[in-house]
């Protein structure tokens, strides 16, 4: 099988809820989606997707699929995708970093190794280890009585992990924590996340006086060495995000115990085949891990509920439908979201399809 074009889609996602607002002051109205598709001469598709949470988040661009694809699609033409290491190989060769952008491809070449060999990607992975992944729910920053009323609707629908969008004015969230954690039911877990958005100093101020209250406290500041400036004075459990970009940070992690739970963004890590060898290793040293990706519709959150259906059940914190945050999609088919649990697809490969008719015409084509 080789490889025989590929094309670069671009779609506008507007989020659901009108202004997601999050960190320091960061808000999102609309993402902005690229999606890979690759074909082959064996007649078989396969598609990825990135979509960063607006421009420069964690230094990635709406711009960095297209760009990157002008230097390696030319060279990836006439390859077999399914030797995924080959074909990562070939772009980390090709092109120093930008993981994120080489993400999609990577998703592509898994979907296709699924739908040659008849397999889902589950299966690839090692197989199907948690049949049922449980979601968190996301309530962005808003009035205190705004983001109980959403941690209500999204209970009733079957969620019981919510994630409290803090960072901004620290004394406010010192109000919003508790308000969130409050409203708990027995079982339930939130986690505040601060999207590095505190200083150290604040950090510290707020979970000291959230020293009672049982939540994770979750990516308080910019990097890792901040965060771990407020470990030692925090009595909640940390939760690692935006700083978890590769191995390197995954074995300081564990060298230091330097959290309780590893957010594992696949295309922060730079593709489901660099996450998935991140992840085994936190799990093998006994850390929880998270599914998730900075953005997406119905391809990425396919390619996440893979990865998180693969990821023993005692050591999956939680995952998320990143599909029902938009208002428009990227993919047909798909993952499953119900009863707050999502569930991967047992179709061969990724088990979605590019939606076409939301993408329209490709933004860069490549042939053999």
């Amino acid at each position: 099988m080789k490889i025989t074009r590929i094309r670069i889609y671009k779609t506008t996602l507007p989020y659901v809820g009108g202004a997601y607002v999050w960190g320091a002051g960061n808000v999102i109205e609309t993402a902005v989606a690229s999606v890979v598709v690759i074909d082959t001469d064996a007649g078989l598709q396969g598609c990825g997707e990135f979509t960063p949470c607006g421009e420069n988040y964690m230094v990635a661009h709406s711009e960095g699929v297209e760009a990157l694809a002008r230097l390696v699609a030319p060279v990836l033409l006439g390859e077999d995708p399914r030797q995924v290491a080959r074909i990562e190989q070939i772009m980390d060769h090709t092109v120093q970093g930008h993981g994120y952008a080489k993400a999609p491809f990577d998703a592509a070449c898994w979907d296709l190794l699924g739908k040659a060999t008849e397999q889902p990607v589950w299966m690839l992975l090692g197989g199907k280890l948690t049949n049922g992944a449980p979601m968190y729910r996301v309530a962005p920053q808003k009035t205190t009585e705004e983001t109980l009323a959403e941690m209500e609707r999204y209970r009733a629908e079957g969620y019981r992990q919510f994630q409290i969008k803090v960072g901004g004015d620290w004394q406010e969230d010192i109000e919003r924590i508790a308000s969130g954690v409050d409203l708990l039911h027995p079982g339930e877990k939130a986690m505040a996340d601060a999207n590095q958005g505190w200083r150290v100093d604040n950090a510290i101020r707020v979970a000291r006086a959230t020293s009672n209250l049982d939540y994770i406290l979750e990516q308080p500041c910019r990097t890792y060495e901040e965060c771990q400036q407020v470990r030692r004075i925090a009595e909640q459990p940390l939760k690692l995000d935006e700083c978890i970009t590769g191995m390197h940070v995954a074995q300081q992690i564990v060298a230091d115990r330097g959290a309780e739970i590893c957010c594992l963004k696949i295309s922060n890590l730079g593709g489901l085949s660099k996450a998935r060898r991140v992840r085994d290793f936190l799990v093998e040293n006994r850390l929880s891990v998270v599914s998730e990706d900075t953005w997406g519709g119905e391809i990425t959150t396919s390619v996440v509920a893979h990865f998180a259906a693969s990821t023993p059940v005692d050591y999956l914190q939680n995952t998320t439908d990143l599909m029902n945050y938009n208002t428009r999609s990227t993919g047909i088919g798909g993952p499953v979201a119900k009863g707050g649990k999502l569930y991967a697809t047992d179709s061969p490969g990724l088990g979605v399809a590019p939606d076409f008719e939301s993408l329209g015409d490709p933004v860069a084509d490549y042939a053999s």
